[in-house]
């Protein structure tokens, strides 16, 4: 299981907490993450909805930023490798970019760093997806139905989401009590993110054809 999720093209690794973390921005993580989440939120398209997905505690429905949010390019892709064969490297970077800034946004608001989000610095989130030769590596038909077949990994997430929100609000007594976040629940947390950003990168970033690990790992 683990070499299978070792092995996908698409790798994120986050720095979990291993020391104290800061319990007064802790305790008023929802408010200090509004300027940041604004920003956010701005280059998704205006306002809320998917944009505010990754800073969710719950983490329900963080695939739906790479899926539906104007941040990220989806549609024109789309188009370039079914009619063109390429894929654009301006419009690869900035998807790249985004969702970085995306995860680093998500891993302050889950707890799992203090650290205010950055909109340029790679801070605790480690992103790696390569750039796909479209004409050799891509498929010109499948981006038309990877939505279709991520649909399993959309029901699973659903659900995950939800624990993932459980397990924030439990960090978040954890860190007020204790100062620490619970190593299992910051490694699962985690996992729902590497998860998600697996499925994004096939079925709307469409950097890979390779489909997605159904694992945590």
């Amino acid at each position: 299981m683990k070499k299978t999720a070792v092995s996908y093209p698409v790798t994120l690794k986050i720095d979990l907490p291993d020391r104290a973390l800061n319990r007064l921005t802790t305790a008023f993580r929802l408010i200090l993450i509004v300027p940041i989440a604004i920003v956010l939120g701005l280059l998704s398209g205006g306002g809320g909805g998917p944009a505010w997905e990754w800073g969710r505690p719950a983490l329900h429905g963080a695939w739906q930023t790479g899926a539906t949010a104007m941040g990220v390019l989806v549609l024109p892709v789309v188009l370039m490798i079914l009619f063109r064969r390429k894929y654009p490297r301006w419009w690869f970077d900035w998807n790249v970019q985004f969702v970085r800034f995306s995860l680093r946004v998500g891993v302050y608001a889950t707890l799992l760093s203090d650290v205010y989000p950055s909109t340029d610095e790679e801070q605790a989130v480690h992103l790696k997806m390569p750039y796909p030769d479209a004409a050799k590596d891509l498929s010109p038909w499948l981006p038309l139905v990877k939505w279709f077949l991520a649909i399993p990994h959309l029901v699973v997430l659903a659900f995950l989401g939800v624990a993932a929100w459980v397990c924030v609000v439990i960090a978040w007594f954890a860190i007020l009590f204790t100062g620490r976040y619970p190593k299992d629940l910051a490694e699962f947390v985690a996992g729902v993110m590497r998860w998600a950003v697996r499925v994004a990168a096939y079925a709307f970033l469409l950097v890979t054809d390779a489909y997605p690990p159904f694992t945590l790992d």
